[in-house]
């Protein structure tokens, strides 16, 4: 890949992901390099998955070059290429964010956790806490375990995980303790029974996807109704919980938190999640 030119180098950052073509990441770090009047570029890396050991093993090589954000396929595959990796990454078994260290070796961190625990902070109601009750979690796939990983450090002690196959349930159990208690598909329905939180993971719902069904009746009216999906920014989910009365959080807070770290390490200052930011995020 090439960067840089000898005559001008400046700061650089981007995505990698095959395809990548539609990650909003690119509008969200434009939007912090403008606002704080920074010199700097992201931008989006097509790799495909033959050619990942190469790009990572030439990242610290490129002149400039501060790191990337991992996207799908990649966020597994490139773990061991890493010379660390935080805690997060670690437990979640997924690489999000890579900074290029001043010594030329690189940091492996996973921020979804981090964005997705930070969106619900962010925009739940006064006084919800995540450990003030049960969570039921949709879903047991890699986006499932950033949200267990937040919500047992947020004292979670009870996250009920229901799947659509329920042996990755409960492999998911088997790894994070007693917790976690997986729950049969069919079963998902009478499993928000005095919930605090619901949160769907999985990509039902999202457009071109097929429905998320299920049942609300049994979710306490207090409950918040998290939906990582944000394409639709408002699914049927989050339509359907909010005509109950119940509080509801969309999903493109955690992309845009998750972000935070990333752009802090790459570029040298701490950047904030603001309305002006949603918009410029959405706007086609």
């Amino acid at each position: 890949m090439s960067v840089a030119n000898d005559d001008q180098i400046i700061p650089r950052a981007g995505v990698i992901g095959w395809p990548v073509a539609h990650s909003r990441s690119p509008k969200l770090h434009g939007f912090w390099l403008k606002q704080h009047g920074l010199v700097g570029r992201y931008d989006k890396l097509p790799v495909p998955p033959e050619d990942l050991a190469a790009f990572i093993a030439d990242l610290p090589k490129e002149p400039g070059f501060r790191g990337v954000n991992v996207t799908i396929p990649h966020k597994i595959a490139v773990l061991p290429l890493m010379a660390q990796v935080d805690d997060a990454a670690r437990r979640i078994g997924a690489v999000n964010t890579v900074v290029v260290q001043p010594d030329g070796s690189l940091h492996g961190s996973n921020t979804d956790a981090f964005g997705f625990i930070e969106n619900l902070k962010a925009d739940a109601p006064a006084g919800w806490k995540a450990a003030n009750g049960p969570a039921v979690v949709l879903g047991a796939g890699g986006a499932a375990r950033a949200v267990i990983v937040a919500l047992l450090d947020a004292g979670v002690t009870e996250l009920r995980l229901a799947n659509r196959s329920i042996e990755k349930a409960e492999a998911l159990a088997a790894e994070f303790g007693k917790a976690i208690l997986p729950v049969a598909w069919d079963e998902r329905a009478p499993a928000l029974a005095g919930a605090n939180l619901l949160v769907n993971t999985t990509s039902l719902g999202m457009a071109d996807q097929p429905p998320l069904e299920i049942a609300l009746n049994d979710l306490p009216p207090a409950a918040l109704v998290n939906d990582i999906v944000y394409s639709p920014l408002v699914t049927d989910l989050l339509a359907n919980a909010k005509a109950r009365g119940n509080p509801v959080v969309d999903g493109l807070g955690m992309l845009l938190h998750q972000g935070r770290p990333g752009f802090e390490a790459w570029f040298g200052v701490a950047p904030a999640v603001t309305p002006a930011l949603r918009d410029a995020v959405l706007a086609d």
